[in-house]
């Protein structure tokens, strides 16, 4: 019998933010958590995309093994250069 690991999927917009918790059978990856919450057709502008997702605030790849209790974010694009908009600030 095969181990069940309880993990979080969470991504947010402006105006929404979700988080959706599951159970799935060890071992799993990122893509395999993605792909089991449905959170691509609740937004649909993730469906066929690259997605950039981390664990817990931190970088990682949808190959990433997961551990119990892991909570996978899925991020948006900057809509902005950070550099970018603080020159701009700046010259105000």
């Amino acid at each position: 019998m095969s181990e069940l690991l309880a993990i979080e999927v969470a991504y947010a917009t402006s105006g929404r933010q979700t988080l959706i918790a599951l159970e799935l059978p060890a071992p799993a990856t990122v893509a395999d958590a993605i792909r089991a919450s449905g959170i691509q057709s609740r937004f649909p502008e993730l469906a066929n995309k690259l997605l950039d997702v981390g664990i817990f605030g931190r970088a990682t790849t949808m190959a990433h093994p997961l551990k119990a209790g892991d909570r996978i974010e899925i991020y948006r694009p900057l809509i902005h250069n950070p550099k970018e908009a603080r020159r701009i600030r700046a010259a105000k």
